[in-house]
């Protein structure tokens, strides 16, 4: 993927460990999964060209991945780092260029050379793997594969890998930073009686003696963790979504029983579609349609190739997640996991750290469809909900450079910064363009917390760099202190950050901008002064 360089244009001079110590150690392989090191900061992916065939007996997999990719800086007998997690193994190395060993050393293949690399010249390496990868107890959350049966008892295959990484069964480049720019094209072998579904486009279709080979083929850049097959008895209908670039294909791949439900539930797509393209811009992945497909867990983000296990039900598994009774009205799996279309997979985090960027916006994109999908009010209601699962444990920005995620505040809470954002720049149009701005500039790239901080402050005109560091990078909420006497308002705000900017409007049209210093001021009108419960700060009354 394109590595964007956003000048940066405000800087909040506070760095994470300023705000709060983890106690977390991390290791050499920590370092080696999750940093760009001297194993991979030469090379830049351009194309995976890969096979996989699992066995359902043997809980196995085998296949191949060619990897294509360009040198980005001269260097001479480099080490190439290949991801390739245990009990996984490299059963075979080949490359377009002399090599002159290769070792599997724990999770990761070093493969090195004798050889004068330049900038610019392309080159591919051929890994051939096997093995029984790792098992998951909980998918989606623990990560892992998944061999099960279906309700019928047919085998039903797939995984899920964001947190622990796609190379615990694929050979790859396993960091963020890193998307092939020129996409993938994925070939699923299954048995000829089951049915393989990718990411992008079915591309071809082979049946050869016991085995069909599905060929799916992604033009766009793609995170490793969404590279995903799908093997079960998948019957497939289609429609099409006449969006913002054109007519946008829907490709809808369920296990036969659940087709009828599927039908009536998936007309849920077009208006979840119309709602974030009108808040986000276009659906970023036209050229390789729109998929959901019926998933042996709940569901996962993986680009044109949505994981859908929500039992086709409204709600979060039928129930109202956040507890404002708004979330019943629609289904959670379909609006959140294609919320990442816009935010993980056309932005992505270049380091898991950051990921709240996925997670933070695609929460608020809950808000954002039921403002479309409902009204306004219900909207409000729906954000003002996610308090209810805030813990506040740790903050929301994780290590750098180790694989490390932050708190899981990073939905709830993160989404709740953003509602609380949009009330500061008080102009729904201005927040509207500053959202579809984002997908614009950062249209298929990699990015840090630091780039999109600087590009909201920049675009709204206003300085939130304290506000991000309120709320990502400490596990303090804002209190606002007050005392009201007629029409004289005394306030100011505790648990903050140094210099918190972070104004508020009240009665629905004075503004007032608290320190850690008290004012006075008089208010318009001397009735008990109402809070606007949109901000996420605390309100305590005192004497």
């Amino acid at each position: 993927m394109k590595k964007l360089s956003y000048t940066l244009l405000l800087a909040s001079g506070l760095v994470f460990g300023q705000f709060f110590e983890r106690p977390e150690h991390f290791t050499k392989q920590d370092t080696l999964k999750g940093s760009n090191t001297k194993f991979r900061n030469f090379w830049d992916v351009k194309k995976y060209e890969l096979s996989v065939e699992p066995n359902f007996e043997q809980r196995s997999i085998k296949g191949t991945n060619k990897i294509s990719f360009e040198i980005i800086k001269d260097v001479v007998n480099p080490t190439f780092q290949i991801d390739l997690q245990q009990p996984m193994k490299a059963d075979k190395i080949e490359g377009s260029f002399p090599i002159a060993s290769y070792k599997q050393d724990g999770d990761f293949i070093f493969v090195t050379t004798k050889k004068s690399f330049k900038k610019g010249e392309k080159y591919t390496i051929d890994v051939t793997y096997s093995g029984n990868p790792v098992i998951a107890k909980n998918a989606p959350w623990d990560g892992g594969w998944v061999f099960t049966k279906d309700e019928n008892g047919n085998p039903w295959m797939s995984v899920a890998d964001e947190g622990i990484g796609a190379s615990i069964w694929l050979p790859t480049k396993d960091i963020w930073s890193d998307e092939p720019d020129n996409g993938i094209v994925m070939k699923i072998i299954t048995p000829k009686d089951l049915v393989g579904v990718g990411n992008g486009r079915l591309i071809d279709q082979k049946t050869e003696g016991d085995k069909t080979t599905y060929t799916w083929e992604v033009k766009n850049p793609i995170n490793a963790y969404s590279i995903i097959p799908n093997i079960g008895k998948y019957v497939n209908f289609k429609d099409t979504y006449k969006g913002e670039k054109g007519t946008l294909d829907l490709d809808y791949w369920v296990l036969g029983y659940n087709l009828d439900k599927a039908k009536k539930q998936f007309q849920q797509v077009k208006p979840m579609l119309s709602a974030f393209e009108y808040w986000f811009g276009p659906y970023p992945f036209y050229e390789d349609s729109y998929k959901l497909v019926d998933s042996p867990y709940l569901g996962m983000e993986h680009q044109s190739n949505v994981a859908y296990g929500n039992g086709y039900q409204n709600g979060y598994r039928g129930k109202d997640y956040f507890g404002t009774g708004i979330g019943l009205n629609w289904d959670y799996i379909i609006v959140h996991e294609s919320g990442h279309e816009w935010f993980a997979n056309n932005i992505t985090a270049k380091d898991q750290a950051d990921m709240w960027i996925h997670e933070s916006f695609t929460t608020y994109s809950e808000t954002l469809f039921t403002e479309n999908y409902m009204d306004k009010k219900s909207a409000d209601i729906y954000a003002q909900g996610y308090r209810n699962k805030i813990e506040n444990d740790v903050p929301i920005i994780g290590k750098y450079g180790v694989r490390n995620e932050g708190s899981g505040d990073m939905y709830p809470k993160g989404a709740s910064m953003i509602h609380t954002i949009r009330q500061v720049i008080n102009n729904d149009e201005k927040f509207r363009q500053l959202l579809r701005g984002l997908s614009k500039e950062f249209y298929h790239q990699t990015v840090t917390t630091e780039q999109v901080e600087n590009y909201i402050s920049s675009k709204s005109g206003i300085d939130f760099s304290s506000v991000f560091n309120q709320y990502l990078r400490t596990i303090k909420i804002p209190t606002l202190e007050y005392s009201q006497k007629g029409n004289e308002l005394k306030f100011r705000y505790t648990d903050i950050v140094k210099n918190l900017k972070l104004p508020i409007i009240i009665d629905g049209e004075q503004t007032i901008t608290p320190t850690e210093n008290w004012q006075t001021i008089k208010l318009k009108k001397s009735t008990p002064i109402e809070f606007n419960k949109n901000y996420y700060i605390n309100y305590k009354k005192v004497q």
